[in-house]
C-alpha cells in the first residue's frame, strides 16, 4: 500500500510541476526556400499532331487513330479513319502527365457500342505514351477495358 501511495504522490507532484522553459528561437530571418521541383513537360512540348496505336492489356485488339493536341487545354482531339473527329477535353495537367476525356462517343472497336473514354499521357523518349480507360455503355461483363497506347509525331 506504501507503494502505490508513494507511487500515486509522485504522479501528483509531476502533474502539478511546472513545464520546462521553451528554449530561445535562435534563427534569423526567413526561412530556407524549399527546392524546386523540375516540372515535366508543359502542354507546348506535347502540342502537335500523333500518330497513335492504341492495344486492348491482355489481347491482340487495337486500333489507330490520330490524336490533335494544343499548347493549351483546348482543341484537342481524336480522328479515326473515315470519321469525324471527337472532342477531347483536357481535364488536369499535374507533374509530367495529362488526364483527358472524351465521349460518349461510337467505339471503334465495338462497332455500335458508345463508349466514354479516360487517358492518361505523358511524354516519353520523345514519344507520347500512356493508357486509356474504356467505360463502354452496355450491361453485364465487360464494361470497361484498359488500353496501352504509344504515339509518333506525325511528319
Amino acid at each position: 500500500m506504501r507503494k502505490a501511495v508513494g507511487g500515486m504522490m509522485a504522479l501528483v507532484l509531476v502533474g502539478c510541476s511546472k513545464p520546462a522553459d521553451k528554449p530561445a528561437d535562435t534563427t534569423m530571418g526567413e526561412a530556407p526556400a524549399m527546392e524546386e521541383t523540375a516540372a515535366g513537360p508543359s502542354l507546348a512540348d506535347m502540342a502537335g499532331t500523333w500518330n497513335v496505336s492504341s492495344k486492348v492489356e491482355g489481347s491482340d485488339q487495337g486500333v489507330t487513330y490520330d490524336m490533335v493536341t494544343t499548347a493549351d487545354r483546348t482543341g484537342w482531339s481524336i480522328k479515326f479513319p473515315d470519321r469525324e473527329p471527337i472532342p477531347v477535353r483536357v481535364v488536369a495537367v499535374e507533374g509530367d502527365s495529362v488526364m483527358a476525356e472524351a465521349g460518349p462517343f461510337e467505339s471503334a472497336l465495338r462497332k455500335g457500342v458508345q463508349v466514354s473514354t479516360r487517358v492518361v499521357a505523358r511524354m516519353q523518349d520523345g514519344k507520347l505514351v500512356g493508357t486509356t480507360r474504356a467505360r463502354y455503355d452496355v450491361s453485364g461483363p465487360d464494361t470497361v477495358a484498359v488500353l496501352r497506347f504509344e504515339g509518333t509525331r506525325a511528319p
